[in-house]
């Protein structure tokens, strides 16, 4: 069985994991063109190598000409059902924007048609979880799992205000998955991250048997004393075998 495990050792977000699944392997060429799909004009993706603490990477940037500050999620929606992506894509996609504007709606208290997505309801965010499932059938795995997430601590700055991290929203998505802080005080894990992870993942936890057959580093914004990355590791799930545990 072909597996992925993200080592979230510095967070997640949806940068971050198109960054890690192309510089494992996926073409950055079918999420450019996958995202035509979505029929909005203006809406392109940008990739190129950086290097985080001496460690080289993907950073994928989305640039967007669209101006929409605020969506509901009827909005992305329907954006998602016009378009020309396949029917496993969409339902990923959808399934993803589902749990935000579920989160949404528990923080703040309103019923989820009333939700603005704000920070995620960008053009952006919408390419990086359309983006995300689209590197995860291109990959071709069978499962996905991932350590727990560094989260960060601090404060971030939304349209809501000041907020603590991890922010309300993505703490909420993230209910049931092994959380911590490293300390940095730093939003690591945003919500389309947590949204994505939470969606795709079978199990979280040490990194279970594999063997590697691609390895990517999905780079962050952030200049960080740790390297701001996302880690994807692909490859064959594996049993070790038990004469091979022995001490010899």
């Amino acid at each position: 069985m072909k597996i992925l495990y993200l080592d979230c050792f510095s967070g997640i977000s949806g940068d971050m994991f198109l960054g890690a699944m192309v510089d494992a392997g996926v073409d950055i060429r079918v999420l450019e063109d996958g995202l035509d799909m979505l029929g909005i004009e203006g809406l392109k993706l940008e990739a190129g190598r950086v290097r985080k603490c001496g460690i080289s990477g993907t950073k994928v940037d989305v640039l967007a000409s669209d101006t929409t500050e605020e969506r509901h999620l009827s909005d992305i929606i329907e954006i998602l059902d016009n378009s020309k992506l396949d029917p496993d894509i969409k339902k990923m996609a959808r399934a993803v924007f589902r749990r935000l504007a579920a989160a949404e709606s528990k923080v703040h208290g309103i019923p989820v048609e009333h939700v603005h997505f704000h920070e995620v309801g960008a053009l952006d965010t919408i390419a990086d979880v359309v983006g995300a499932s689209i590197c995860l059938r291109e990959s071709g795995v069978d499962a996905v799992y991932a350590s727990p997430v560094n989260v960060g601590g601090g404060f971030v700055k939304t349209s809501h205000g000041l907020l603590p991290v991890p922010a309300p929203a993505t703490l909420e998505i993230l209910k049931g998955i092994p959380i911590y802080s490293s300390g940095v005080n730093i939003e690591l894990a945003t919500p389309t991250g947590a949204a994505i992870l939470a969606e795709v993942c079978s199990g979280f936890g040490h990194m279970p048997g594999i063997k590697v057959e691609s390895i990517g580093y999905g780079a962050g914004s952030k200049e960080l004393e740790m390297p701001n990355m996302l880690r994807a590791i692909i490859g064959e799930k594996t049993e070790l075998k038990k004469e091979y545990c022995q001490k010899h």
